[in-house]
């Protein structure tokens, strides 16, 4: 979009609920509008709100979702200027009269995943036991049956994919409230219409009062310059493939029949969802790698690029080891070490499918994660932001040592920038720092994420959890109760058994995981407390109140005295401080 400029020094911009920014100028009539800003970026349908809530635009015309197959009508037909509404608004209190809406080729202007690497069943089932979301919405590759579910709690337009423009399947799943004089054989008396008609509109006014501040951050989002490492590489004119091969220290490229020889046609998956799939195999020198194939193309390619770059020219001992790659016309594969042990999540989340974690193993993986982060953030040309730091992407090798992998959403900042603007919404929720929404980042995205995964090793359990009961859904909120009380020690998890020898020992670990909440220190920080927590638990209560460290120079005694000083100031946890 080519600049533009207005010459009047009298103006303003007006930002319409149905997402169009208008351009407005004093004239000798009054004020006149001279510009739609965002026509030239956005096509009709692209409007968060162009249809209204629940509304379906396709070529720039508007419906409502149509009668099911057994003749039944769930919201009122789309009239001129008017928007949908449900004929029997959504209830909490009738969860068993809850019916999801089955809409295929449907997409969304904003679809973070809640759930990843998941089946369709388990995506609708997650939403019909939420009761804040409204639709569930799953994306899966051409070739998959599991992929990404989203569960947005505000239901703007629906977009219909009309061509075959994505490599990809959508579909939507709205959830909607059955009268009870669909499924009684006896009538039900009718509240009054004025009454409908009231919870309609508070309805969707309240809606659309949440929902404005969600629309206007998203859509300056979409709009803000692609300015991360990745796309400046795809902007410069150049294929991937040809870019890579002239950055130094790149791992080994391989040609795509030279892996499917080698991987024999990628028959053994290791693991399939989403956009991607893995493989596992052995490259002709005898390395047993694991291959992970990207299917599909935008954001895939800038995730493939992202991760090449990123990881293909470092080496730690707890970041997972970049064999190759390949960028053959149009396919994205890259060759990764095999970890033995898998993801951290299969052994801290499916406990009765595998053995549960020793405190010193749990300690021993803390540790590793801590030190990776660290490495990424100081030792670096540039700092390198992960953004998508959870349990599946933590891979455990025969001894359990750490790898962290999966740098596909990851960004680059020089040394000499404090934070770097994010153009799209990464990572998932539940590991992500509260500042995402103003779209800076720094590395302390990371301190939260490593904390968070910190407390769910110690606690055995999700941060957030859509299978447990409402109240205990939020690790965080427990979490929070629990410091509250002094009862931290109830949600430590209790298996095996050698986890209540050392119940003080990963209480104090919480503490530590707490603290990378609301304080975000340095990851070398963190790292230098995890390391000493044995002195640190002798020495705690020894030093002073007030003692400022340097983290580049910090003794094991400066550590433990600033993390006494610093952990529940102000008596809160979960808010982020002054970071």
């Amino acid at each position: 979009m080519s600049p533009r400029f207005y010459v009047s020094t009298v103006g303003f911009f007006l930002y319409r609920v149905d997402g169009h920014l208008k351009v407005f100028e004093r004239s000798s009539s009054g004020w006149e509008e001279v510009d739609d800003l965002l026509t030239d970026l956005l096509d009709d349908c692209n409007y968060p709100m162009v249809c209204g809530n629940y509304g379906i635009c396709s070529n720039g015309k508007c419906t409502c979702p149509g009668e099911t197959s057994d003749n039944t009508s769930y919201f009122t037909p789309f009239k001129d200027k008017q928007v949908c509404s449900a004929i029997t608004p959504l209830s909490c209190e009738g969860p068993q009269y809850h019916h999801l809406l089955d809409l295929e080729d449907l997409t969304y202007f904003y679809d973070p995943a809640n759930i990843t690497n998941t089946d369709i069943e388990s995506c609708k089932k997650a939403c019909l036991s939420n009761c804040s979301c409204k639709v569930a919405l799953f994306q899966y590759g051409s070739n998959d049956s599991s992929g990404n579910c989203s569960m947005p709690s505000q239901l703007f337009s629906l977009m219909k994919i009309n061509e075959p423009k994505i490599s990809y399947n959508s579909s939507a799943f709205i959830k909607v409230q059955v009268p009870q004089t669909a499924i009684s054989a006896s009538p039900i008396a009718s509240p009054p219409a004025n009454i409908d008609r009231i919870r309609v509109i508070l309805g969707s006014s309240l809606g659309a009062f949440f929902g404005i501040f969600f629309i206007i951050t998203i859509s300056v989002v979409l709009l803000r310059s692609r300015n991360d490492h990745q796309e400046v590489l795809v902007k410069s004119g150049s294929h991937e493939e040809d870019y890579l091969d002239h950055v130094p220290g790149m791992p080994t490229k391989f040609t795509y029949e030279e892996l499917k020889a080698t991987m024999g046609n990628f028959v053994t998956k290791h693991g399939q969802g989403g956009f991607e799939s893995v493989s596992k195999g052995t490259l002709i020198d005898g390395t047993k790698v694991a291959v992970k194939c990207l299917d599909g193309v935008g954001q895939v390619k800038k995730s493939f690029l992202a991760e090449v770059v990123s990881i293909g020219s470092i080496h730690h001992v707890n970041l997972v080891k970049l064999v190759g790659f390949c960028a053959d016309k149009s396919h994205a594969l890259l060759v990764y070490e095999h970890m033995l042990n898998g993801s951290l999540e299969k052994w801290i989340f499916n406990k009765y499918d595998e053995p549960s974690l020793c405190w010193e193993t749990r300690r021993h993986i803390i540790r590793g994660v801590a030190k990776g982060l660290a490495y990424l953030h100081e030792e670096c040309r540039q700092k390198i932001v992960h953004l998508d730091i959870k349990p599946q992407n933590i891979l455990l090798d025969q001894s359990f040592n750490v790898k962290v992998s999966d740098f596909g959403l990851s960004m680059l900042i020089d040394k000499d920038q404090s934070q770097q603007v994010m153009s799209t919404m990464r990572g998932i929720r539940g590991y992500l720092a509260p500042e995402w929404f103003n779209s800076v980042v720094t590395e302390k995205f990371n301190v939260y994420s490593f904390g968070v995964v910190a407390l769910e090793i110690v606690c055995g359990r999700k941060n957030l959890d859509f299978s447990q009961p409402e109240e205990s859904m939020h690790l965080l909120n427990i979490l929070k109760t629990k410091a509250e009380e002094g009862l931290l020690q109830d949600i430590v998890d209790k298996h095996p058994k050698d986890m209540l020898l050392h119940i003080n020992e990963a209480t104090e670990m919480m503490k530590v995981a707490v603290w990378c909440l609301p304080k975000r220190p340095s990851m070398l920080v963190v790292m230098k407390i995890v390391e000493t927590h044995h002195e640190y638990f002798s020495k705690r209560n020894s030093c002073g109140n007030n003692i400022m460290v340097n983290a580049k120079n910090l003794s094991a005694k400066d550590v433990n005295c600033w993390f006494a000083a610093s952990i529940f100031e102000d008596g809160y946890l979960l808010r982020p401080k002054e970071l």
